[in-house]
């Protein structure tokens, strides 16, 4: 099936790199403009829009894909089928509803719709999730459902873990759905949850809470995002990995004591396995310690 592709992160780059490796290779592939990234701010493109160029794909990045002069050239491009992935910016009409649009979603829907579904997953201490295959609609990730297939959260999973398990399920998926074009269902409203953006303050790893839920929070926000805590002189040390104990130091303080630092927690506490000071390289609770000694 001839296709336009449109996706802009590391997860959406991931799909794409199979699609393009399959009959429903791209024709088009649109993408967000560069951005500032990093600590020098320096412009970068998205993961998709690099994949696209070394694919030798045709590649599109305006700065709206609602622009008649954007939708001209998906029109040029003749697709069947129009497929999304994690591209993050509002598609509406005209295109909405010119083209089949075929939505790549990383959870098993109406389960944590919106930006974050792996993450939140993670976080909500879910033990499935998925990826689900829907047609686009106005609504936020409200469209009816074509394909699901779910996946387990294992007990050891990070984000990057995850995400790269559903990046080949959503692949697989995605071009099934397109070989076989399966009937599309209603999603139950019942069952909706929303996967919130991720904000500033989801990084802090707050002592109020259980130790339970800040190690999934460490697990769901690596290594892309980097959870981190608040020490005594009001340094942010960056945790990559932890552990739960059963009990440690009281609730807001972190201990320096032992082998390693343990974040005291309203329930049980939090031992930091690996850590990352500021403008340093991520180490060994154990050799964090050391250094400070």
């Amino acid at each position: 099936m001839r296709t336009v592709y449109l996706g802009t992160s590391e997860f959406a780059a991931a799909v794409l790199g199979r699609l393009a490796d399959s009959p429903h290779r791209p024709a088009l592939v649109v993408t967000r403009p560069d951005r500032p990234r990093g600590r020098g701010r320096r412009l970068a493109a998205p993961p998709v829009a690099d994949l696209a160029r070394e694919l030798g794909i045709a590649l599109e990045q305006p700065a709206s894909v609602n622009d008649e002069s954007v939708l001209a050239v998906i029109d040029a491009a003749r697709p069947e089928a129009v497929c999304v992935c994690a591209f993050g910016a509002l598609i509406t009409e005209p295109l909405l509803s010119r083209y089949e649009m075929l939505n790549v979603h990383p959870s098993l829907l109406p389960r944590w719709r919106g930006a974050a579904p792996i993450e939140r997953a993670i976080m909500a201490g879910d033990e499935r999730t998925g990826v689900s295959i829907m047609r686009l609609a106005a609504g936020l990730d409200s469209g009816p459902v074509c394909a699901q297939e779910s996946e387990p959260i294992r007990p050891e999973d990070t984000y990057g873990s995850l995400a790269a398990r559903l990046e080949t399920l959503g692949a697989d998926l995605l071009m099934r759905t397109l070989d076989t074009t399966p009937p599309c269902a209603p999603q139950d409203e019942t069952g909706v949850t929303y996967a919130a953006k991720l904000e500033a303050s989801d990084r802090r790893l707050d002592p109020s809470r259980p130790a339970l839920e800040l190690e999934r929070t460490v697990r769901a926000l690596t290594p892309h995002v980097g959870a981190y805590v608040v020490l005594a002189d009001e340094e942010r040390l960056g945790v990559s990995s932890a552990r739960v104990l059963g009990e440690g130091p009281p609730a807001g303080e972190v201990s320096l004591e032992g082998s390693r630092p343990v974040l005291g927690c309203a329930e049980g506490a939090l031992e930091l396995l690996v850590v990352q000071p500021p403008g340093r390289r991520s180490m060994s609770g154990e050799d964090y310690l050391r250094g400070r000694r």
